[in-house]
């Protein structure tokens, strides 16, 4: 057989089965081993009639990727769930790792926008705060308490309500990459500005470390689960946008399958930081040294979490998958 006729006759059904690598969530262990059973038998074929060309490193890529997955499925169900939070998700940020970028690069760039337009014009904070939150703040700032709005409410309500608000817009950022990865990134823009505009607002009153010591105590986590969260929607985006040799809904499928893991993961990540803001914040009289602690014990979560270890665990599996060669 022809290799062109090779390809054209069985290009479908492996894309089906590329899709189904890493996909233990919607694809099930039968489902997989028949998958497996046929692209090893693909793969033979191929092996034996075009030993150099690139399908062959195609298919032998599906057929690392299945075996990996299918050996993952013989493990119990708690580890199952531990590999889950520490292979699978690291692995798909890594995967998701130019989109994570451009949204942490888009948010950077609003957060500058915000600042810069507070500095031109004073009035800036109420186009985007509201006249409510702002005249509070002020009257706030004239009692000696500037972070004053973070003390009311009870301590659990205020948790739930900022851990719902918070899954809510991470959730709607990534849900906006639905309309295109544009949506994603008008979200991530919004939030930026706003953000921007709230810290310059208290610089220009000389509050700077005040509020920065306030806010980021729980903000390291809140601020950097978003971008996630951006990051996941702009490579759901990008399947409509750019979906190369595949058709848009295949490019849109593979890219909902993988960016997902990369949502799922801020749900926790949220928790604690509406747990920290609900709990903690609210002392703003807690001595500097213990926010900072706190602030910089967030950040290198996040920079071990999504940086070092999906690094790690690309350069785990890239061995692995050698040894299998």
């Amino acid at each position: 057989m022809k290799e062109a006729v090779f390809i054209r006759k069985n290009i479908n059904k492996w894309r089906k089965m590329e899709n189904m690598v890493g996909d233990e969530l919607f694809t099930t262990p039968d489902e997989m081993a028949d998958a497996y059973n046929d692209i090893t038998s693909d793969l033979a074929f191929a092996q034996t009639q075009y030993p150099e060309s690139p399908v062959t490193a195609y298919l032998n890529d599906i057929a690392l990727g299945l075996h990996r997955d299918l050996y993952q499925h013989k493990h119990t169900t708690w580890a199952q769930v531990r590999r889950f939070w520490t292979h699978e998700i690291p692995l798909s940020v890594y995967h998701a790792r130019r989109p994570l970028l451009l949204s942490l690069a888009i948010f950077v760039l609003s957060v500058v926008v915000g600042a810069v337009s507070t500095l031109g014009d004073h009035d800036f904070p109420r186009l985007i705060l509201g006249d409510y939150y702002v005249n509070m703040t002020l009257e706030n700032i004239e009692a000696g308490e500037p972070m004053a709005v973070y003390a009311q409410g009870t301590q659990f309500g205020s948790f739930l309500d900022i851990t719902l608000n918070n899954v809510f817009v991470s959730f709607r950022t990534y849900a906006m990459g639905l309309c295109t990865s544009f949506g994603t990134g008008y979200i991530l823009l919004y939030n930026g500005v706003m953000f921007g505009a709230f810290v310059m607002f208290f610089t220009l009153r000389h509050l700077f470390v005040p509020c920065i010591l306030a806010v980021m105590l729980h903000g390291t986590l809140e601020l950097s689960a978003i971008v996630i969260a951006g990051g996941a929607g702009i490579m759901l985006g990008n399947g409509w946008l750019f979906p190369g040799t595949y058709s848009r809904l295949e490019a849109f499928v593979m890219g909902a399958r993988r960016s997902v893991k990369v949502l799922v993961s801020v749900v926790p990540v949220l928790m604690v930081a509406g747990f920290i803001e609900g709990f903690f914040t609210r002392f703003t009289h807690v001595g500097d040294l213990l926010r900072l602690s706190v602030i910089l014990l967030s950040f290198a979560f996040v920079m071990f979490y999504y940086v070092y270890l999906p690094i790690k665990r690309h350069r785990e599996e890239k061995a692995h998958e050698d040894t299998l060669v």
